[in-house]
This record gives structure tokens, sequence and C-alpha cells, in this order.
């Protein structure tokens, strides 16, 4: 279906570099190194991974997809050694605050749930969490520049 949100933001639309199929397939749509729009706020610094499927049931993601999103994740932290952060969807906001923030108009915000924190959490995992840096660092960063 379409998706009023998107229609009503105007003729801009959405774009990611990489999209995983259910199967796990991972389909390059775009070189990683071209911008593009998937994650408010970040877009310009980061890489977008969208994935076939939604949360629950027969739609829910699924593990070949869960590995397949390690392996794009191992390889582009190999060829892009300056990569720090690896956060879901869900989590864009916590960047709020933070230098690497961009977006500038307070109103264009939107609630995320995907891929949803057990995804995540078993993504950082098979990454290796001492590779790349989540929520909590990026909160602990944002705390440290407001003491200073």
């Amino acid at each position: 279906g379409t998706r009023p949100d998107l229609q009503s933001a105007g003729q801009v639309n959405v774009a990611i570099q990489f999209v995983v199929d259910r199967d796990g397939t991972i389909h390059r749509l775009m070189p990683e190194t071209w911008m593009a729009r998937h994650c408010i706020g970040i877009n310009y610094n980061s890489i977008g991974v969208e994935n076939i499927g939604g949360q629950h049931g027969q739609d829910a993601l699924t593990d070949a997809q869960i590995h397949a999103n390690i392996q794009l994740v191992k390889y582009l932290l190999q060829k892009y050694q300056s990569i720090d952060y690896l956060i879901g969807h869900y989590e864009y906001q916590y960047f709020e605050g933070h230098p690497l923030w961009r977006e500038v108009d307070a109103s264009y915000r939107t609630e995320k749930i995907d891929p949803g924190h057990r995804f995540m959490q078993a993504v950082r995992d098979g990454v290796g969490r001492r590779k790349v840096k989540g929520v909590k660092a990026i909160q602990w960063e944002i705390a440290d520049l407001n003491t200073k």
C-alpha cells in the first residue's frame, strides 16, 4: 500500500543503498558512497539497509535476513573502516544533539519501529559489539558534550 506520510511530504522520496530479501539475498540499489534519503538527520553520512518484512507473524524478519545483515555489515566495516555506529531505524532519534545530526526541521520526525530490538541485538552480536558503537555510546557522547 501507499504511505500517506510520504505522499504528504512532497515529491522527494525514499532511497536506500541495500535491500535484504526474506531469503537473505542482498540487493544493492545504489553505490554506498551516494547519499540516500532513508534516515532522518543522518542521511548524509550513513548507509541504508532495509529488510523486506515486518515485525510479527508471517511478515516477521527471518534468520536468513539476520545472517545476511551480519555479513553485509562485516563487509562494509572492512571496506569503510571509518564506520563507527550500527543502529536500527527505530534508534535514529538518539542522534539528536550529536555532532553528526543534521536535521534542521524539528517538526520532521517520524516514529520508526524497524527492524526491532531482537533483530538489532542479533546483528550486533553477530558483527561483534566491539567493532561498532550502538545507542549507549551515542548517549554517552551527547552527555559528554553537554558537560563541556
